[in-house]
């Protein structure tokens, strides 16, 4: 049997050979095609009440002065427990109080504008960004929260939840108007009472959601407050971790600073380091004082530019190498040449800023070079401030610059300032100005090194909270007075050369000596060591020569400069050698010797000899 026939006839088919234009097989005779789209809802048609009751975020929604309670959602109650409708918020929302933000209500008040303040922690644990909009809130429904809220002040917390329950539609059917005059429970008491206080929070809700309405109002004030705990436990692990890391690189910082000042016989120093504020990264800022001997001292501030520990790491590598450079008696702007060159070496991309000065009391002037930095202020004894100019050259690390070296008077009852960028730089003034208030500063800084320190400190307003790493550096230059007059003492001995020189220089270093009433061994090894110097410069030097003798209160300082730039070295003599041994003999008496090239040309050699009974060199904590 042919079925295919028959399968044309049952009800609801067709044939299967039936197509329409399109290719397709039509639809059946019983189905008829809905080209009608499904009607979706309309954001408009939203019940506010129905939103705010079911989004996430807590709100609060108060009126007038007293901010009283007209509606609170259920992630609010949620968070803080059932709240009373009409009651102010003094009383109905003491969390707000201990959020501090009932100045912040009053203030959107005055001002009708939305205000917000971020990450306030409550007493829970939780934190919360809260969000204070104003709106109008018409009186008739306000006056019916009042009166509801005073209805239902006994309320708990179930009868709370039973009323938000019975409030809660599907919301698939929440485009609907909401029911504002529900019957009441037939049940109880309580759930009438709690069926009344939805009404009239709906009521509240409906009437500012209402844009039409164009009755009287009152101010009032929505609160949204969003949860914040994991951002704000993120930013705390995070600040602890900067907190760690800024610990770190102060502790390093420190212990790369010298831990104690050296204190030369004929100057006063103190220095001062203090650290940016808990929001700065801690910098490369860095001083030394460094004893050349022959009464000679270096003086030395840096900045290495950048923050944290590699700034500090470099920082550190600077100074030794600085110490180390110094070590060989170099002219200032020499010292600044090796120091370019190394930095560029340990990191290419890092420079650093340095000043690097050299006082002899000899001459009475501070001979110093600067790359980059900050000028060396001197207040000369007689209170006029002095600034040290050129030259400077550019910051070290830069390479392909020719530094040279300046001067500065310095002169018995004079004090010169070191400093960094952070003591002058702000951020709404130029560096300029911060010096220049620097200078009045300094004139008027009077009293020991470290109480002029603290001064210009507070002078320049530097607080603990300051932006940005401080060094100071304080050295004074005592006038000496009275009985310390005896203490320091000079006398100098032109020698003109040939063989009468020798003995020349003999007597007068025993006639010094003598009358400054040196012990008899002193004042033996004092002769000895000026007649082995005077000799090796007449054998291997050049006029002009000269014998300088000089006493501090710790120690004899014998020196011979003569005109021939050669050096000498200790060597170990032969049996058999007759000469070579003036240097050892030297070294092996006095306490310490050594060399230097001089500025115009020449050398100076010089040995130490401490006094009996005088104190080691003095060290000061900065």
């Amino acid at each position: 049997m042919n079925l295919t026939r028959w399968s044309a006839r049952f009800p609801g088919t067709q044939r299967r050979g039936a197509r329409n234009d399109q290719g397709t097989v039509p639809v059946a005779r019983t189905e008829k095609a809905d080209k009608t789209p499904p009607t979706l809802p309309s954001v408009v048609d939203l019940p506010l009440r129905d939103v705010l009751d079911r989004i996430p975020a807590l709100v609060a929604l108060v009126h007038g002065p007293q901010h009283r309670v007209a509606y609170v959602n259920e992630a609010y109650t949620g968070a803080f427990g059932p709240r009373t409708t009409g009651a102010p918020a003094h009383e109905a929302l003491p969390e707000l109080e201990e959020l501090g933000l009932f100045p912040l209500l009053d203030q959107v008040l005055r001002s009708s504008k939305p205000r917000t303040v971020k990450s306030r922690k409550a007493a829970g644990g939780r934190s919360y960004t809260f969000t204070c909009t104003p709106v109008a809130v018409p009186t008739t429904a306000a006056s019916s929260s009042d009166a509801t809220g005073r209805g239902t002040a006994d309320h708990n917390a179930a009868d709370h939840n039973a009323a938000k329950n019975s409030a809660r539609g599907n919301w698939e059917n929440s485009a609907a108007p909401a029911d504002t005059n529900p019957p009441p429970a037939p049940d109880g008491k309580a759930e009438g009472n709690a069926a009344s206080a939805r009404a009239t929070a709906t009521k509240v809700l409906s009437s500012v959601d209402d844009k039409g309405s164009a009755g009287p109002s009152e101010d009032g004030i929505l609160l949204f407050a969003t949860d914040v705990t994991d951002h704000a436990e993120a930013a705390e692990r995070l600040r602890a971790s900067e907190r760690r890391q800024r610990e770190t690189a102060v502790t390093l910082q420190r212990s790369l600073l010298p831990q104690e000042l050296e204190q030369p016989d004929d100057l006063r120093i103190a220095a001062t380091y203090q650290p940016g504020g808990t929001e700065a990264a801690v910098g490369g800022d860095w001083y030394d004082v460094i004893t050349l001997g022959g009464g000679r001292t270096a003086l030395v501030i840096g900045d290495v530019m950048g923050r944290g520990v590699r700034a500090a790491a470099v920082m550190g590598q600077l100074r030794t190498a600085v110490r180390a450079y110094a070590r060989l008696d170099l002219p200032p702007h020499e010292v600044l040449q090796l120091l370019d060159g190394l930095a560029a070496e340990i990191d290419a991309t890092q420079i650093a800023t340095c000043a690097y000065a050299v006082h002899d009391p000899n001459e009475g002037r501070l001979v110093y070079a600067s790359a980059g930095h900050l000028p060396i202020l001197v207040r000369d004894e007689n209170g006029v401030i002095h600034r040290a100019g050129e030259p400077t050259g550019p910051p070290l690390g830069t390479g392909g610059w020719l530094h040279t070296s300046g001067s500065v008077p310095l002169s018995p009852g004079s004090t010169a300032v070191l400093y960094t960028d952070g003591l002058v730089e702000r951020r709404d003034e130029d560096i300029d100005e911060g010096v220049a208030s620097l200078e009045a500063a300094l004139a008027g800084a009077t009293g020991t090194p470290q109480v002029v320190c603290d001064r210009l400190i507070r002078a320049l307003g530097v607080t603990a909270a300051h932006d940005d790493d401080v060094a100071v550096l304080v050295v004074q230059h005592p006038a000496r007075t009275g009985s310390d007059c005896d203490l320091f003492r000079n006398a100098a001995l032109e020698l003109l050369g040939g063989i009468e020189a020798a003995p020349r220089a003999r007597a007068f270093a025993s006639g010094v000596l003598a009358s400054w009433r040196f012990p008899t061994e002193l004042h033996d090894l004092g002769v000895l060591a000026a007649s082995e110097l005077v000799a090796n410069s007449l054998q291997h030097g050049s006029p002009p020569m000269r014998l300088r003798l000089r006493r501090t209160d710790r120690r004899l300082i014998i020196e011979v400069t003569d005109g021939d730039d050669h050096l000498p070295r200790r060597r170990r003599a032969e049996p058999g050698d007759e000469t070579g041994r003036g240097i050892a003999i030297v070294a092996t008496i006095a306490s310490s010797w050594g060399c230097r090239r001089t500025p115009g040309g020449g050398k100076a050699v010089w040995c130490e000899f401490a006094l009996p009974g005088a104190p080691r060199t003095q060290l000061v904590a900065p």
